[in-house]
């Protein structure tokens, strides 16, 4: 039996001219909670574009580097690194093993990258993924249609809702933001 170890919920949000992207800090091998404030957000590009990660973090840390390595490629084009990124993910031999999703935000732009050669860009720009993703989309939904919050607010108050409902999510919460 194979015990992998998971890094969960991610949310990011482009709202009012700001993008956040934020993560919890929980880490669970199996059953257990191994670390409690794992940092899942990387700003990549200079800043200019926050890369979060749900899955096995050996493979999110290679498709990250994958993702860095488009983006350069293609000059900060970022749907564009995206969809080759999922190009090669879903045909490469190596990469197609790899368990993790991306979750990527930019000035204007907010993509869920996935394995099977997904790339998604939400009509609301608010993207979610992991276990507690769906808990902390819902929450953000409410929070950016009912509330003033900014959206680094509504990134931090969304995890926090998530992790009260989610047991793979917990409330050591690291926001990102993209100017």
């Amino acid at each position: 039996m194979s015990i992998e170890i998971k890094s969960t919920t991610i949310l990011g949000i482009v709202h009012n001219g700001t993008a956040a992207l934020g993560g919890d800090g929980q880490v669970t091998l199996g059953n257990t909670v191994m670390k409690h404030n794992a940092i899942k957000i990387r700003k990549v590009a200079d800043g200019k574009v926050l890369c979060g990660f749900a899955g096995g973090s050996a493979d999110a840390f290679t498709l990250m580097e994958r993702f860095e390595d488009k983006l350069e490629q293609y000059k900060g084009n970022v749907s564009r690194a995206a969809v080759e990124l999922a190009k090669e993910w879903r045909t490469d031999k190596f990469l197609r093993r790899l368990e993790a999703m991306l979750a990527v935000i930019a000035e204007d732009t907010a993509l869920v990258i996935s394995g099977n050669g997904d790339v998604i860009e939400p009509d609301d720009k608010i993207v979610a993924i992991g276990s507690g993703g769906m808990y902390a989309l819902a929450a953000a939904k409410m929070l950016k249609k009912y509330s003033k919050l900014s959206s680094k607010e509504i990134v931090n108050e969304a995890l926090k809702t998530a992790s009260e409902i989610c047991i793979y999510t917990n409330d050591k919460i690291n926001v990102e933001t993209v100017e």
